[in-house]
Order: structure tokens, then C-alpha cells, then sequence
């Protein structure tokens, strides 16, 4: 019979030898831990005022004034940078730890989180600047809209805005190593149907106003401002002359005409008033 007395010792020998050799690697640990901790936080602290008084929160009160990012409130870079640069050295910290430790399955967990961070950090930088180009393209596209007195030059715009954002943000993705092959086909078919409608609907509302738009290219040369001329029955003087509209002055009363007026009917043009 085995001796339980002796059974017990033994165990008892082999848990405190595991113990001893395991509290100088836990004691290791904490001190790295608590050395990453310390040195993380003074070198996000001094990054964050380096960063503040180089004017790098300029860039960022650019990337506020988007709607998209309004919303979720102030965004401030220089925190951002600094407190990524904090959690990447504190698990660097923690990678040497669980090394110390002898925990390998946690090592290899940390090691991946490490390497994942540069592909973050290039996939935001890359998210960034296509919100730039995005909401710049969408600017350009209102501000053109608006001088051409196209109506829903805001909707255009947003659309723009709305489309290239989405690829930036699949090509944010792709960096960081995030599959998006089926967010690429649901795009390209939504896009594809949005166009398409889009392109049906608005070309039948804005006939007219395309229709003006081009007369002022083939009229400008033809007509001016002062000239005496008879449209449709109406005859007066040309007061004014822009993108979509001709006004003439018909005794004490301005009649508005569209432009693609001179077009489609015959006009005649007076040498002098009679």
C-alpha cells in the first residue's frame, strides 16, 4: 500500500518548488509591467505637448469642420496620436511579460495586437485623407452647382462626398488587412442602381435647365445686353443675360424668358427701337 504520508509530501515538495521558481518570473512581470506603465504615460505625455505647441491640432480642426466627424464631436489629433503611441509601448511591455512569465499562447495574443497597430495606424492615416478629398470634392461639386443655378446642388454634393468616402473606407479597410470583397460587390451594385436612377430621374427634371445651360454657350455670342429684340410677340430690350434666363425690359414691365427660348423660336433682332 502506497504511503498516503509520503504521497502528500511530495506534492506538497513539487507545488512549492513550481512556486518558487514562479514568483521571481511574476515579480519580473510586475516590474516590467510597471516599468511600461510609467514610461508609456511620460512618453504619450510628451508627445501630446510636443505635438500641441507644433500646431499639429491645426490639422484636425480641418477634419472637424466635417459633418461626418462633427457629429461624433471634437476630434483633437494630437490625443489621438499620443494615446496610441501610450498603448502600443504599454503592450510591448506586456509582450516581455507574458515572455517572462512563460506564457506563450498570451505571448503570441499580445505579439499579433503589436503588429496590428502599424496597419491601424496607416489604415486611419489613409481614412483621413480620403475625408479631405471627399468633403474638398463635395465642396467643389456644390460651389459649382450653385454657379450654374442647378437646384439640389447640396444633394449632388453629398453624393460625391458619400462616394468616395466609402473608398476611402474600403481601401482603409484593405490596409488593414480586413477582407472586403463582398462590401466592394454590394457597393458596385448599389452605385450601379444609384446611378442609374439617379441619372434617369434627375436627366428628366433638369431637361429644361440643361437646356438652358446650353443655350447660353451657342446664344452669348449672338445677343447682349441693350439690344431690342422680339420673342414670341414679346419684343423689349435686353436688360440682362445669365445662365439659365433672358430679362427684357417691355415698357414698365420686365418680362423673363428661359434661355432655350432662342433656340427653338425664330427672333428678330432690332438695329434700333421702332
Amino acid at each position: 500500500m502506497p504511503n498516503i504520508q509520503d504521497i502528500l509530501i511530495d506534492t506538497f515538495r513539487k507545488l512549492l518548488e513550481q512556486l518558487t521558481g514562479f514568483v521571481p518570473k511574476l515579480l519580473g512581470a510586475s516590474i516590467l509591467l510597471i516599468v511600461g506603465s510609467i514610461m508609456s504615460k511620460l512618453v504619450s505625455r510628451i508627445l501630446k505637448t510636443a505635438l500641441e505647441k507644433s500646431g499639429f491640432d491645426r490639422l484636425g480642426d480641418k477634419l472637424n469642420k466635417i459633418d461626418v466627424i462633427a457629429r461624433f464631436g471634437e476630434l483633437k489629433l494630437s490625443l489621438i496620436v499620443s494615446k496610441v503611441l501610450q498603448y502600443f509601448i504599454m503592450l510591448v511591455f506586456i509582450t516581455a511579460s507574458t515572455e517572462t512569465l512563460g506564457m506563450q499562447v498570451l505571448t503570441d495574443m499580445v505579439a499579433s495586437l503589436v503588429n496590428l497597430i502599424p496597419k491601424l495606424i496607416a489604415s486611419a492615416i489613409l481614412l483621413f485623407a480620403g475625408l479631405m478629398i471627399a468633403d474638398t470634392l463635395k465642396n467643389t461639386v456644390i460651389n459649382l452647382c450653385n454657379s450654374f443655378k442647378i437646384d439640389s446642388a447640396k444633394l449632388l454634393g453629398n453624393i460625391v462626398f458619400f462616394f468616395f468616402f466609402v473608398i476611402a473606407l474600403i481601401a482603409s479597410l484593405k490596409q488593414a488587412g480586413i477582407e472586403t470583397s463582398l462590401l466592394e460587390s454590394s457597393f458596385n451594385l448599389i452605385i450601379g442602381g444609384v446611378v442609374l436612377a439617379f441619372a434617369i430621374g434627375y436627366g428628366f427634371a433638369s431637361r429644361d435647365v440643361l437646356m438652358n445651360i446650353l443655350s447660353n454657350f451657342y446664344s452669348k455670342n449672338k445677343f447682349k445686353e441693350g439690344q431690342v429684340i422680339e420673342v414670341n410677340g414679346v419684343k423689349g430690350t435686353i436688360v440682362s443675360f445669365d445662365t439659365t434666363s433672358l430679362t427684357l425690359q417691355t415698357g414698365e414691365t420686365q418680362t423673363i424668358l428661359p434661355l432655350n427660348v432662342l433656340q427653338k423660336e425664330k427672333i428678330e433682332i432690332f438695329t434700333h427701337d421702332s
